[in-house]
């Protein structure tokens, strides 16, 4: 027996004895309803059309809601600091005013119409949120100077080496109280959904405790957190990254880790994150994108789509999409520059169609349905599990790999019959088949 797959049996015993049935795990606080079989679309507005406005965007709102899209998530709609500005334009995240519109968008009033129409078309919006620093310029350093965080000679400091940006001092009651305000704001103003929070486990575990009860008692809101840390799920956040199951797929599709490899990132979720934590999924998102080249350069050609089936279909999953993966736009997409992305032909539209529309419209794919590991003659290579939620059931099984392969049962499937969700018909499974290279098969119990 080859090593890889006696890994593989061991992982598979010690995971199994833990799998889990999330629907009837108590929860501190109930998530909105609408994000558990929902989905995320990252929109760079700056990038997303020629124009980089609100109301360019707004002519996309019917195609992605018949691609499936449901909650879109604005990187920063603010204005951005002109000192020490990185690029021609400058970081969203250099936030110059927390309660007014970056002009290079469009006017508020602009703002308030997009998110109508959103609403109207039935999707959810989330904006993007930074609490930890402000721009270089933002007002408050000249009328709160006590808001930022100051080194032993009085000079206020930039975090990490982001030296467009200036540290908040949440030891000041009275930036709390007006950070929550200005949350509040875009609540009431222009009737937001929740916030995608940058950094957010810079951000001390008291000020969250605080804020988002407060935002909860405005609306049924959807709070992300930028961090895989399990305390911000006892602070009140809905959802936090999977940063380390990127890592791991990244592994996995160079070839430098098993496929079973992914047993570990799941182990890890379930041994210390809360039973009711969601976690975000991804193949590219904005960082990832401009920096390290995802997913064309991490996940280049056909070994993009499994990892993308298990971003859409894995436990606990809340998937995300970015700006572009619908085309494939297949480059980097500018930080600090005007760098259009170029749509025409959507070629992944109709992939992510089916397993939006498939999330949406089947239990067995919501975030707090059970997972089940399935055992294949190697799982090294191939990554095979089940989802059921009352009496719904799903099938997945993956080739992670680049060579065929045909598939074996250790474990089998609940069921020896399932339908297809590609072709469409009814096909035995329990006997096993050959699948492809970077291949993917998805089963509902019809």
């Amino acid at each position: 027996m080859r090593p890889y797959i006696l890994s593989a049996l061991l992982a598979f015993v010690l995971f199994s004895c833990r799998e889990t049935n999330k629907q009837n795990t108590p929860a501190t606080f109930q998530h909105p309803q609408w994000i558990m079989q929902g989905n995320i679309y990252e929109v760079n507005v700056r990038q997303y059309t020629a124009e980089g406005t609100f109301n360019a965007f707004a002519k996309s709102l019917d195609r992605l809601k018949d691609m499936g899209v449901q909650t879109l998530w604005f990187m920063p709609i603010n204005p951005i600091s002109k000192k020490d500005r990185k690029g021609v334009l400058g970081s969203y995240y250099a936030v110059a005013d927390y309660t007014s519109i970056n002009p290079e968008f469009g006017s508020m009033n602009d703002w308030k119409n997009l998110v109508k129409q959103a609403h109207d078309k039935g999707f959810k919006v989330i904006i993007d949120w930074v609490p930890n620093h402000t721009g270089a310029d933002h007002r408050w350093l000249a009328s709160h100077p006590d808001f930022y965080e100051k080194d032993s000679i009085g000079k206020v400091i930039s975090p990490f080496d982001w030296t467009d940006t200036r540290k908040l001092n949440y030891r000041n009651a009275a930036l709390v109280d007006t950070m929550i305000a200005s949350m509040k704001y875009w609540i009431t103003n222009s009737d937001v959904d929740g916030f995608r929070c940058d950094v957010a486990s810079a951000v001390p575990k008291e000020f969250w405790m605080k804020c988002i009860p407060e935002l909860r008692k405005m609306k049924d809101i959807f709070m992300l957190a930028e961090a895989d840390e399990p305390w911000l799920h006892e602070a009140g956040f809905d959802a936090t990254y999977t940063w380390n199951a990127f890592a791991m797929m990244k592994l996995v599709a160079k070839g430098e880790r098993p496929a079973f490899g992914i047993d570990s990132i799941l182990r890890k979720t379930d041994s210390t994150f809360p039973a009711n934590a969601l976690r975000m999924y991804f193949t590219s998102n904005h960082d990832e994108n401009s920096w390290n080249k995802a997913e064309y350069a991490t996940m280049p050609g056909a070994s993009h789509a499994p990892f993308a089936v298990l971003t859409q279909t894995i436990a606990r999953s809340i998937p995300l999409i970015y700006s572009g993966q619908e085309e494939p736009f297949l480059d980097s997409i500018s930080f600090f520059y005007k760098d259009t992305i170029l749509y025409g032909q959507y070629k992944r539209a109709s992939f992510y169609k089916t397993f939006l529309n498939l999330r949406k419209n089947n239990e067995a794919l919501s975030a707090d349905a059970s997972f089940k590991k399935l055992v294949t003659n190697n799982d090294a290579a191939l990554y095979a599990y089940e989802r059921e939620k009352n009496g719904k059931k799903v099938l997945i099984i993956l080739n992670l790999s680049s060579q065929p392969q045909q598939i074996r049962w250790k474990t089998a499937p609940s069921e020896a019959e399932w339908f297809n969700i590609f072709l469409q018909h009814r096909e035995p499974v329990d006997k096993g088949f050959g699948i492809e290279p970077w291949g993917y098969a998805v089963y509902e119990k019809r």
